[in-house]
């Protein structure tokens, strides 16, 4: 399953979630000085983009020191992309899942990861880079337009959520959803399809 720019793009915004993200992340800066929550934001976003660029660069040396083949990461990560998929359309994420000690600013953990660079963002970074290497600046690329986007959703959290409403953005959030599942299913089958004919 060969992808473009746009596609890759599409792809890595759908993944970072930044819609589905917003309540979570509205809560855990709630505890955080007014003064300080940008501040605190940029900076975890920033650090989930180095860690899904990290991933991306050492992708196929992972790949090859696990002795792992394209097709079962093809695999798999269409199955972490269909589980998270699911968890979009028919499920909210649990705040209390990412809890933190009362007073403690956020660092890495949750907001950094999971949140934005989860499981699946990094097994789809690790996938675009492995799958196309020749074309590793159009996934940086791809990657850091998604992460911009996502950033300014999470920096303007409050504004959209006021702008549209949680049911719209909870709509949104599962038309994305249904997306990101045919993707996850395609992705499947062309790891599967690869596999089954040799590798072509």
């Amino acid at each position: 399953m060969d992808h473009s720019f746009l596609s890759a793009f599409i792809l890595l915004l759908l993944v970072l979630d930044p819609l589905g993200s917003l309540p979570i992340f509205i809560s855990i800066m709630r505890a955080v000085p007014k003064e300080r929550r940008k501040l605190v934001a940029a900076r975890e976003i920033g650090i989930a983009f180095a860690v899904l660029l990290a991933f991306m660069f050492l992708g196929d040396a992972f790949l090859r020191l696990m002795h792992l083949s394209e097709r079962s990461l093809e695999v798999a990560g269409g199955v972490i992309l269909l589980i998270i998929a699911i968890r979009m359309i028919f499920g909210s994420s649990s705040e209390s899942a990412y809890g933190l000690e009362p007073g403690k600013e956020p660092f890495i953990f949750p907001l950094a990861v999971p949140l934005l660079a989860g499981p699946s963002a990094m097994a789809t970074v690790l996938l675009l880079a492995s799958r196309q290497p020749e074309r590793i600046w159009d996934w940086i690329a791809a990657l850091t337009a998604a992460m911009v986007v996502s950033a300014l959703t999470l920096l303007l959290a409050d504004r959209i959520r006021k702008l549209l409403g949680d049911s719209v953005v909870s709509a949104i959030e599962k038309l994305m959803g249904l997306v990101l599942t045919a993707i996850a299913v395609e992705m499947v089958l062309a790891g599967l399809k690869r596999y089954f004919v040799g590798g072509l």
